[in-house]
């Protein structure tokens, strides 16, 4: 969470995860602004959120993009990676399942209500210890479709309106998923006693490997 002003999203995503069944979101913090602190804090306290400070700039030079040519650094892409290191070994014998996300996405079970029932259903059908794999479903936050009747008093709260950042609600505009980059794009669950090195999308090295969930079971749901 580098220079993070999305109020409106991250609460809303934090929001979700407690009603999926999430016991504890881990957010590594570079920055974030006044208004965003006052959210964490807030969720601190609560117990749901803990905040590991990021202070990887103070030794290294991150790049600031996903790509080299964006934003040439020291480390890759505010050392992304060694914060989803920290994050596997951390609470490798504090959680059953942790999953690698950013806060713009979220794993939703299309099948079942929350992510204490997702679970067995993934380590029946796929297997134990293995890492799943969602599908990356792209809801882009610069298109707006008509909302429906029934659902605009909802989406539109009056109370969100001067709330800085994005209402994941009210974009609907699908993005068609493009073959050639499905395969490298998407994010996992795991146990993190059988992984040994992850990376951005999946892992490097692990005891049983990842598998691809189905997306009638669950997918990803990416507003960005």
């Amino acid at each position: 969470m580098f220079n993070f002003t999305n109020v409106l999203q991250l609460v809303q995503s934090l929001e979700m995860m407690q009603l999926l069944g999430v016991d504890r979101v881990a957010i590594y913090k570079s920055d974030c602004s006044p208004e965003t602190q006052r959210v964490l804090d807030y969720y601190t306290k609560k117990g749901l959120v803990e905040v590991i400070p990021w202070t990887i700039s103070n030794h290294l030079k991150p790049s600031r993009g996903w790509l080299p040519m964006h934003g040439p650094g020291d480390i890759h892409y505010l050392g992304q990676i060694p914060a989803l290191t920290d994050c596997v070994y951390r609470y490798m014998y504090q959680s059953r399942y942790v999953s690698l996300q950013d806060t713009d996405e979220l794993i939703l079970p299309q099948s079942v209500n929350s992510w204490s029932d997702l679970l067995p259903q993934l380590e029946k059908k796929y297997g134990v210890d293995k890492c799943y794999m969602f599908e990356n479903n792209v809801f882009p936050n610069t298109v707006m479709l008509p909302l429906p009747a029934s659902q605009k008093q909802q989406i539109e709260s009056p109370g969100w309106k001067n709330v800085p950042g994005v209402n994941i609600l009210a974009h609907l505009y699908h993005e068609p998923i493009i073959k050639k980059t499905h395969d490298s794009n998407f994010k996992v669950i795991v146990n993190p006693r059988a992984v040994f090195r992850p990376t951005v999308h999946g892992l490097l090295k692990s005891e049983k490997g990842c598998t691809w969930v189905h997306r009638n079971i669950a997918r990803m749901y990416h507003t960005r």
